[in-house]
């Protein structure tokens, strides 16, 4: 008996088997795509009344003021097969304004753009390309990924993205997990005018068990010009730890070094010290508490004209709710504290603590 099948528009008369092997086949290459997308919107409001709608250039993601806003929105693509990955995302927000500002035409709103082939058929072996997340820092710039609803400063003030190439491979037992990277600079899709010199960065992920995670993430290169050349040599390191079924922690401490002179034996140092306590009372319900430290008295990383540079402590406390499997709503508290008066004021003044509230709510698919 012959069976009649759509695909695509065209009508296919055949015998029952080949036309089901043509159904096979057609959907073996229409499953792999995927299609998502991401929303958050969010209400700050800055306590301190700082001087404009943005707050302190600390931040890139929340970073209006009294504005009701979109952070980040994206649109994204995938393909994902046994031997070959692919991701493209286009995305809009203050989070896109603010972070890829330095970034050509559309590029700016490149949020992803990359595809990765497997290099063995026995081995978890990957060679990745394009633009991708960093393989520095435990946070992400898509909120629902992370515990705390704003980003810490070390992640606001390190790579959320890079592009160039990288190799990696994952053990077969999943608990390692190691790559190295060859950039086009700190956090750059095309690299600072008149460099040539291309920057590089290790990663090693080491998970004994589900209850337990270490990283140790490294970056080698420089984000100046080649007459003017400034190396910068910066380690990252995380543990996520899970102490019970409800209780969970963070730790992180980063330090970075950059040569003060072109050619010179002598370096500017940073550094941040950053601990999230994290407490789901219930599937959707979760509690969590931040404390952390950032010194940069050279300021390499945060400019500041303040005679300490900048040396600030911050804490935070947010509540989520996640109303549905696609919608979590978030509030937070937040504070900084620094040793000199560094925050301006909508008067004209300056202080050495900076309050806000922020809400925000995340949608996804």
């Amino acid at each position: 008996m012959k069976k009649i099948v759509v695909i695509g528009g065209f009508l296919l008369i055949n015998q029952g088997v080949y036309a089901q092997e043509i159904v096979t086949i057609t959907n073996n290459l229409i499953s792999p795509f995927k299609i998502s997308g991401y929303a958050e919107t969010y209400y700050s409001v800055d306590l301190s009344r700082s001087a404009n709608d943005r707050k302190s250039p600390l931040f890139v993601n929340h970073n209006r003021d009294n504005e009701l806003a979109v952070n980040l929105a994206f649109l994204k693509t995938s393909y994902d097969t046994e031997n070959i990955k692919a991701n493209f995302a286009l995305a809009v927000g203050t989070y896109m304004r603010a972070n890829y500002k330095a970034e050509p035409g559309l590029l700016k709103n490149l949020y992803e753009g990359s595809v990765a082939v497997k290099l063995s058929k026995k081995n978890n072996l990957w060679f990745e390309t394009g633009v991708f997340s960093s393989h520095l820092g435990f946070e992400s710039a898509k909120g629902d990924d992370n515990w705390t609803l704003t980003r810490s400063i070390a992640n606001e003030n390190s790579p959320y993205f890079e592009s160039g190439g990288r190799i990696s491979h994952t053990s077969n037992d999943g608990k390692w997990f190691v790559s190295a990277l060859v950039l086009s600079g700190w956090q750059r899709i095309t690299p600072v005018d008149g460099n040539t010199l291309p920057s590089f960065g290790t990663q090693i992920t080491y998970s004994p068990s589900s209850k337990m995670t270490l990283n140790s993430s490294t970056f080698i290169g420089t984000d100046t010009a080649d007459r003017m050349r400034l190396m910068r040599y910066f380690h990252n390191f995380f543990g996520v730890f899970k102490l019970n079924n409800k209780l969970a922690a963070t730790v992180g401490f980063d330090i970075g070094v950059e040569q003060k002179n072109k050619g010179s034996s002598a370096f500017n140092t940073w550094f941040n010290p950053t601990a999230i306590l994290r407490y789901t009372p219930s599937a959707n319900t979760a509690i969590a508490v931040r404390g952390e430290y950032y010194d940069d008295k050279s300021s390499v990383i945060v400019s500041s004209i303040s005679p300490n540079g900048f040396k600030t402590w911050a804490f935070s406390a947010n509540f989520d709710w996640r109303i549905t499997k696609n919608f979590l709503w978030r509030i937070e508290a937040r504070s900084l504290v620094s040793k000199d008066s560094i925050f301006t004021r909508q008067d004209g003044g300056t202080t050495n603590n900076n309050t806000f509230l922020t809400t925000a709510l995340a949608i996804s698919f």
